[in-house]
């Protein structure tokens, strides 16, 4: 038998108790005293009683029988998180870092930071072709393109492939400054909202 059945009988058998003490105060009372006089008497005392009863009789049962519960395990510490470290700036060796006609390399990353690059299609004049060729020359931020001085503008621009003048045309170092600050430029907005590609 169960520890819930054994319970439910406890309580049974002590209601029982109650009810038939009850029924004989009832039966006495009603002798002596007018007869809802007496079955009101009667009821509350059976109510008492069985509530009595059931709380000394079947709550110690329930006390004894009561599964105790398992310890909770001790948390373990999470290991720390190992720092994310940023990739170094590296000349490309496969691009030549001259100065001249050419201009000079910028510094270029292995890959974006923190692994995600920025959306370099806010840039006016750079669309997903192009932020592919930046990405695979190694310019993944805003603030990299920001920072090129005028001999490095020649180089990028003398080594994108069907896109020459675009730098200076859409004034691509101004829209990134802006862009690397947080800002907004009218174009990056619409490319947010989804209004261009």
């Amino acid at each position: 038998m169960s520890n819930s059945d054994n319970t439910n009988t406890c309580k049974i058998i002590c209601w029982a108790i109650a009810g038939l003490v009850g029924l004989i105060l009832l039966w006495k009372l009603s002798v002596t005293l007018v007869f809802i006089l007496a079955l009101l008497i009667g009821v509350i005392l059976t109510i008492l009683l069985g509530i009595v009863l059931t709380r000394l009789f079947c709550s110690v049962e329930d006390a004894y029988t009561a599964p105790t519960p398992a310890p909770e395990p001790t948390p373990t510490p999470a290991p720390e998180p190992k720092p994310v470290e940023k990739p170094a700036a590296v000349k490309s060796p496969a691009a030549p870092a001259a100065t001249g006609e050419g201009g000079t390399r910028p510094e270029a990353l292995k890959a974006a930071r923190g692994g995600r690059g920025d959306d370099l299609k806010q840039i006016k004049g750079v669309g997903p072709k192009l932020e592919q060729q930046l990405n695979e020359m190694g310019f993944y931020h805003f603030d990299q393109i920001a920072a090129w001085s005028a001999d490095e503008v020649a180089w990028v621009d003398a080594n994108l492939k069907g896109f020459k003048g675009r730098i200076s045309r859409d004034n691509w170092i101004e829209q990134a400054k802006t862009l690397a600050a947080g800002g907004v430029t009218e174009f990056s907005r619409r490319v947010k909202d989804g209004d261009v590609y």
